[in-house]
């Protein structure tokens, strides 16, 4: 509207003065003052508003100091000279009291006494007020006689008391200084019946003003906090009102409701345009926020569809597993095994039958076992065939040997955990030193819980590589289902069947490692979690 707001103030009130007698007048200076206060930026409202405070307090402070010098200080001015007046004759009077008391030798004046009276008479002489344009010209020129005729006196009392009683005119010299004292009494007593004549005037004209400091005081407080009131009133409806809209708006927005009316401001500054701002992103997040529930709704129904899809790929995999794994006959296999032992056993070849034996009890109890758990005494009975087995292959390279102490025929463990650990031990470990080692099983039972512990004399695993295979062993299985039978297999069926299951490992490069695995057990046997099934 304008270009220059100050410049467009200033021409308001002016134009104001000339409407303001007319209500129409009125009318109209009210309408282009708020049409410019709107206008005006955010920057500019604040220091036309701190500039409003800062004219109030400096009004404030300069009326203050008025009634202070009003009330204390011109009363003060009266007092002070209405005081002078007074010590000065008292001060005469005690001069000459201790004068006559001194030369007379009465009274037990000393000359210490004088000096110090005499010295207060010089102050209070010299303390009277002395400026024309603040006494008037009779008091002046009585002060001013006052003051010669006291340095004259001072004179010959000065000359008398060197002299002493040696002098002459010894006498007359003295009753010439009482002649003097009374004079400079009386001539205080006339300056001080002026002075409370003039203070008097001035206290009484002075009075009717002071009576009217309260309301004046009371008046004035009115209108400056009128002022400040409407300065505050034109800074909410300009600031705090809007942002007030826009904390409701935003409100409503954070509880997903992005359809509530538009906020409506009168502001054309900086915070019209952010509230203009602010309902367009409203309109705007609110379509989008549509546009993605149905995107999503359109995803959710997709993903139902392939993962029933996928599921029903699952069941034609397995259906062709089960088919693929019925073609071979496990019954074929083992009488097939079992010919061959009899054969090896007809020709003498007993180490050729024990190892048929041995495989067909391996093979045996891989297809056959569908049990969870199983008693430790055919986990046992499984490894010792598997080491049978690998000693047959690796020879003196690999010696092996078991230590149990608990209960085998009582004490329950996961099916398919001794001879995986076993396996993973030589191909990892033993096999790839060349001079080989040995395997170790130990099985204790401890407080309620079987310790398995197997380790091996291997080639052992380098700290960042246990890190790594530890790290490893703690990530989730695999979304496609895959699932192993080795260490991470074993890992995850005890944590999952057992609530207080461990499976740790241990090892040290060229030294060997260990893995242990503790399964819980309850008066001798082994029990499940609720994911397990059993308990």
């Amino acid at each position: 509207m304008y270009e220059n707001h100050t410049t467009a103030l200033l021409f308001l009130y002016i134009y104001g003065i000339v409407l303001y007698r007319t209500k129409r007048g009125e009318g109209e200076l009210r309408r282009c003052f708020g049409q410019l206060w709107q206008a005006l930026t955010i920057k500019k409202k604040i220091l036309l508003f701190a500039g409003a405070v800062f004219v109030v307090c400096l009004l404030s402070v300069i009326f203050n100091i008025w009634v202070v010098r009003f009330s204390l200080v011109d009363f003060n001015r009266i007092l002070e000279q209405n005081t002078h007046s007074i010590n000065l004759v008292q001060a005469l009077e005690t001069e000459s009291g201790y004068f006559k008391d001194y030369v007379q030798r009465q009274g037990g004046v000393t000359e210490e006494m004088l000096s110090e009276a005499m010295e207060n008479t010089k102050e209070a002489v010299y303390a009277m007020p002395f400026d024309y344009s603040d006494i008037g010209e009779e008091r002046y020129a009585r002060t001013w006689s006052m003051r010669s005729s006291y340095e004259v006196y001072v004179e010959k009392r000065t000359e008398f008391l060197a002299s002493g009683k040696e002098n002459e005119h010894y006498i007359s010299d003295l009753y010439r200084l009482y002649e003097m004292q009374e004079y400079l009494l009386q001539y205080a007593g006339i300056l001080m019946t002026d002075t409370l004549e003039v203070s008097g005037v001035e206290y009484k004209e002075k009075i009717p003003g002071l009576l009217g400091v309260p309301t004046l005081v009371i008046g004035f407080g009115i209108l400056l906090l009128f002022a400040v009131i409407k300065l505050a009133q034109l800074m909410n409806k300009a600031i705090i009102v809007p942002v007030m809209k826009l904390v409701e708006a935003s409100k409503s927005i954070a509880e997903n409701d992005f359809y509530i009316e538009d906020v409506q401001v009168e502001n054309q500054d900086e915070l019209g345009e952010l509230v203009h701002a602010f309902n367009k992103m409203k309109y705007a997040t609110g379509e989008y926020i549509t546009a993605l529930e149905e995107k999503r709704t359109t995803l959710d129904l997709l993903h139902a569809e392939e993962m029933e899809k996928l599921k029903v790929q699952r069941r034609l995999e397995t259906i062709r597993l089960d088919l693929l794994k019925s073609q071979v006959n496990p019954h074929f296999l083992f009488n097939t095994l079992n010919v061959i032992g009899g054969m090896a056993n007809i020709e003498e070849a007993e180490t050729t039958e024990k190892m048929i034996k041995a495989l067909s009890s391996l093979f045996r109890y891989n297809l056959k076992t569908d049990d969870i758990i199983v008693p430790l005494v055919r986990e046992l009975k499984v490894v010792e065939d598997y080491m049978y087995l690998q000693r047959m292959r690796f020879g003196e390279r690999i010696s092996y040997d078991i230590v149990c102490e608990a209960d085998k025929d009582r004490a329950l463990v996961p099916a398919f955990t001794f001879q995986p650990l076993a396996e993973n031990a030589i191909i990892h470990g033993l096999s790839r030193k060349e001079e080989g080692g040995r395997l170790r099983i130990r099985i204790k039972l401890k407080q309620d819980a079987l310790h398995i512990a197997i380790g091996d004399t291997g080639k052992g695993m380098k700290k960042e590589e246990l890190d790594a295979l530890r790290k490893k062993l703690k990530e989730p299985e695999r979304e496609d289902g895959h699932r192993g039978i080795g260490l991470g297999n074993i890992y995850r069926r005890v944590n999952a069947m057992y609530a207080d299951g461990k499976v740790e490992i241990y090892s040290k490069e060229n030294v060997g490692t260990v893995v242990v695995v503790v399964i819980p057990q309850r008066g001798g046997e082994s029990y499940v979690s609720d994911s397990g099934g059993r308990r």
